[in-house]
């Protein structure tokens, strides 16, 4: 099974799955927001894909995937207003959200055949939209897994995101006391797996204060064998507080947690041990062919609406 990646490198590489098997060929094609998408179909085109998954479909112009007669899965990476948010009894959703709901409603729903949320709880917004299909967090690359190993004194702490208001608030003062480095964007490969696995604990601070959503650097250092403490996650995808992962409530009860941290580093090994072990059944190697399987299923059995210009691969045993 030939399985392409399309998106942007810098966010999803560490998504996707890299293999050459007898089961599995994958390769990831590069695109972004803006660009010319003749070169992105020229290299899917080479490459004939049995499926091809885009991260963000979003950003795809209008009609992009019509020469690609292979199934196409969409996923949708950025987090949606809830269900009720803007009704007559609720505030309005935040504008962040609303802002990635107006991006999502230029998407052209025949660019794809299925889509996946990374957000349940945007799944009406979404539905409303485009063909969605399930909902799941972005898997992790397998070469970024690595097996817990005992903590550096002191610890070894970490942000990898993209500086907002509320993260540099809820940094700052951990910034002056300790030897916090906060990596805002560019990282990808080997570098990604190397600053991964030189931390001993991981941050994860949301973008604004109260978006919640399950950003995907919370799996990639369980994954790296790092403990993760975090703000409240919504959802969790089956991660328990104070058992996988330390979950905090505010910025001060960041700060306790991180001054206890470096004081006594193995005082959360156990948490570290289990929220990398809990890591594991996101492995991209895992997940991605069971769900392109699942789309080729879906597909037989309920079709598309999505049009092409010729006719599909024909698929590979």
């Amino acid at each position: 099974m030939r399985i392409a990646f399309v998106g942007q490198s810098t966010f999803f590489a560490a998504c996707a799955l890299e293999e050459e098997s007898e089961r599995v060929r994958t390769t990831f094609v590069e695109y972004r927001h803006g660009a010319d998408p003749e070169p992105m179909l020229a290299r899917l085109l080479a490459f004939a894909p049995d499926a091809a998954v885009v991260f963000r479909p979003e950003i795809l112009p209008p009609g992009t995937m019509d020469a690609i007669g292979a199934p196409v899965l969409g996923f949708l990476t950025e987090p949606l207003p809830r269900a009720s948010a803007g009704a007559d009894d609720t505030p309005a959703p935040h504008p962040n959200l609303a802002y990635n709901l107006a991006e999502l409603a230029k998407i052209d729903p025949g660019n794809v055949d299925r889509v996946i949320t990374f957000d349940p709880h945007g799944w009406d917004a979404a539905a409303a939209l485009v063909p969605l299909w399930r909902a799941m967090p972005l898997p992790v690359d397998d070469r970024l897994y690595r097996a817990p190993r005992p903590s550096r004194r002191p610890p070894r702490i970490i942000f990898i995101g993209y500086s907002t208001m509320h993260r540099e608030q809820s940094l700052v003062a951990l910034k002056h006391e300790f030897d916090l480095p906060h990596y805002a964007h560019a990282l990808m490969g080997d570098e990604l797996r190397d600053v991964l696995w030189s931390a001993d604990a991981g941050l994860n601070i949301h973008g604004e204060e109260w978006v919640r959503s399950f950003e995907n650097r919370v799996l990639l250092h369980l994954a790296s064998g790092a403990l993760v403490i975090t703000e409240v996650l919504e959802p969790l995808f089956g991660l328990e507080p104070g058992l996988d992962v330390l979950q905090v409530s505010d910025r001060h009860e960041l700060s306790l947690r991180v001054h206890q941290l470096i004081q006594m580093p193995g005082m959360h090994d156990r948490i570290r041990i289990r929220g990398h072990h809990k890591s594991r059944q996101f492995a991209a190697s895992k997940l991605w062919p069971r769900v392109i399987g699942d789309l080729f299923a879906d597909l037989a059995a309920f079709g598309t609406e999505r049009q092409t210009l010729r006719t599909p691969a024909p698929r590979r045993a």
